[in-house]
């Protein structure tokens, strides 16, 4: 790890530790408010999603303030360094909402091309999965561990996770669902956490669509550092948003990759 990474990776465990502090007391509590960001659907969001930006935010300012910011909850802050930390303070609202331990923090940091450096933090749990330059660890209950993704096996032994049924529009759900017909275990609703599982070697294939950059940097940084692949449904770069296809490693990718591009 060269210094520029390891001192990177100390600025997003201090942006991690400072969203934990900042959302915990809300979880759960039984007075918690959520405001509905979109007419004619359910979109939401609360304080601990704007309390947790702003502690980050106010890291970035002291240990980082010529980078630029993209963050869900305060839009975008221009930097000079050629870096832009990408935030989502709650990914996995509706999950926070629901008092499931399924939300996380995605941090991610790199230049226009993409991220050099993730991290998904459960902080519920006490679980934060970091990588970047082809390391990624797991630190959580049990100590700190290399993480790897799993490796190649056929799509029928394969594990496929999104998070909501319907995925996207009506050809977006038809493509998720000629995938699912062909592995042998689908699970829905995990938010960030299941590209966290891709990580750490449980999961085989996220499938989502209608994502912001700020949903799938982090993950893309820390499955790729860990062994698998991300891109959007036609194989091209996926870190400005879209239809995203994480995969523990390039065989199980290519295998559903040709499912997403059989016309619908």
């Amino acid at each position: 790890m060269d210094d520029r990474i390891e001192e990177l990776s100390d600025v997003a465990h201090a942006l991690a530790d400072a969203a934990r502090a900042a959302i915990l007391p809300y979880f759960r509590a039984t007075d918690l408010r959520a405001d509905n960001k979109v007419a004619g659907g359910y979109d939401p969001v609360t304080a601990a999603d704007r309390a947790a930006e702003e502690a980050m935010r106010a890291v970035l300012a002291d240990l980082r303030p010529d980078d630029a910011i993209l963050g869900e909850e305060f839009g975008t802050q221009p930097g000079t360094s050629g870096l832009t930390w990408v935030l989502d303070p709650i990914d996995g609202t509706r999950g926070f909402v629901a008092g499931t331990p399924t939300w996380g923090v995605l941090i991610a940091v790199g230049p226009e091309t993409g991220p050099i450096l993730g991290v998904i933090d459960q902080p519920y749990i006490g679980e934060r999965f970091i990588g970047a330059a082809g390391a990624a660890h797991l630190i959580g209950p049990g100590g700190t561990r290399a993480i790897a993704t799993r490796p190649p096996r056929n799509l029928g032994e394969a594990v496929l996770f999104t998070t909501f049924p319907e995925v996207g529009t009506q050809a977006d759900r038809a493509g998720f669902e000629a995938v699912a017909r062909h592995v042998q275990l689908v699970r829905y609703g995990m938010d960030c956490y299941a590209y966290a599982l891709v990580a750490a070697g449980q999961v085989d294939l996220v499938i989502e669509a209608g994502l912001n950059a700020y949903d799938i940097q982090a993950p893309i940084a820390l499955i790729e550092a860990a062994g698998g692949i991300v891109t959007n449904w036609e194989g091209g770069p996926v870190h400005a948003g879209g239809r995203a296809l994480a995969a523990a490693n390039r065989d199980v990718h290519r295998a559903a990759l040709d499912i997403l591009a059989v016309p619908r």
